[in-house]
């Protein structure tokens, strides 16, 4: 609720309890006594409208002493409303002692440091308590796909770990720039490369489909200035975690729902005629990654996901798809399509964000 409440204030602030409870479909009398139980984020006027206590600055802090997933990424920012639109100019992101980040939140936080100092906003990452995480990204190429302008603290690395240990580790492949302007064979066939030898040659359709199709998207689709990335890593199983390949794809264009928009009127009236709906763009590319053969052109193509999400089913793996303010997560077993998890309201990142994880144990 918290969340939701701070995006709509944001967006709409000087509403009265009942305005906003009728906007985010809650009881009035919960909203009211949420509001009241939280001096420090809303204020109340002479004349019952509530908006935000006005603050230059939100501190974003992740959880400490565990893995930190996406889940617990999204819960951490969402907490924040939507970063965009707020009226923080200054936005700090604190890593805190023994918080490990997996490739797939990193990629996420990367995007949106990256978007976000786009719209003069000024960020700071806090690594402080937790110099091992900082080591990770260094490591990772993390800090030289960062905007220069992201404040890292307690400082960046005067040479980076990634151009001095790349290549050396068979368990990864670092952060690479995807450039919407060229082909980028040097970074696919890396990953390629990396992805067959962890794995098997079993994989080598899966790993020259993935690739090739998804990172060809961006140059085809994206319509973005900014670069995208890619990365590798395995992971070792431990306890109730399995061995798996996790491979993310990352680009800040125009999304998935924006490019397929102009295309539904003539080639898919099933599609067009959600267009209303507040879901819409979810239904729609939920329909490109369990229907597939959908593409702006009209031609099947399927922005080169279809090939891509039958090879996750063929090998049983796990996709994640995050949008703007959603996200679609799918499962697949001996062949097959076994559950969709659907996200919604989430704070803004713009552009389309993949994650496959391969499960090779």
């Amino acid at each position: 609720m918290l969340a939701k409440i701070k995006e709509l204030l944001q967006k709409k602030p000087g509403l009265k309890a009942k305005e906003i409870a009728k906007k985010i479909d809650k009881d009035k009398k919960l909203v009211n006594s949420f509001l009241y139980a939280n001096p420090g984020v809303f204020v109340i006027d002479e004349n019952y409208f509530w908006s935000l206590v006005v603050t230059s600055e939100v501190v974003i802090k992740f959880e400490a002493n565990k893995w930190v997933d996406c889940n617990s990424f999204e819960t951490s920012i969402n907490n924040s409303g939507s970063l965009f639109e707020s009226k923080y100019n200054s936005i700090i992101f604190v890593v805190p002692e023994e918080c490990s980040i997996l490739l797939e939140t990193a990629a996420r936080l990367l995007a949106l440091c990256n978007q976000l100092v786009q719209k003069d906003k000024a960020i700071k990452i806090d690594f402080s308590n937790c110099k091992k995480t900082l080591g990770y990204f260094d490591r990772m190429g993390f800090l030289e796909h960062l905007d220069e302008r992201v404040n890292v603290i307690p400082k960046r690395p005067s040479i980076s770990g990634a151009q001095i240990y790349q290549g050396n580790s068979n368990a990864v492949v670092e952060f690479g720039a995807v450039n919407p302007k060229n082909s980028n064979k040097v970074l696919i066939n890396q990953l390629i490369d990396r992805f067959i030898q962890q794995s098997g040659n079993a994989y080598e359709i899966v790993a020259s489909t993935i690739f090739g199709e998804l990172i060809g998207n961006i140059q085809e689709h994206s319509k973005s200035s900014m670069f995208g990335f890619a990365a590798l890593q395995k992971y070792e199983g431990k306890g109730k975690h399995r061995k798996h390949i996790q491979t993310i794809i990352s680009d800040s264009g125009l999304g998935i729902a924006a490019t397929l928009k102009p295309s539904l009127k003539d080639n898919y009236p099933y599609l067009y005629k959600l267009r209303n709906d507040d879901d819409f763009e979810l239904k729609l590319v939920t329909a490109v990654f369990t229907k597939g053969e959908i593409s702006r052109f009209g031609s099947g193509r399927g922005l080169g996901f279809k090939s891509s999400r039958e090879q996750a089913a063929k090998f049983n793996a796990r996709l994640s798809v995050r949008q703007q303010n959603f996200s679609l997560e799918l499962e697949y077993r001996d062949g097959e399509m076994t559950r969709v998890i659907e996200k919604t309201n989430l704070s803004t990142i713009y552009g389309t964000h993949l994650c496959f994880d391969f499960f090779v144990d």
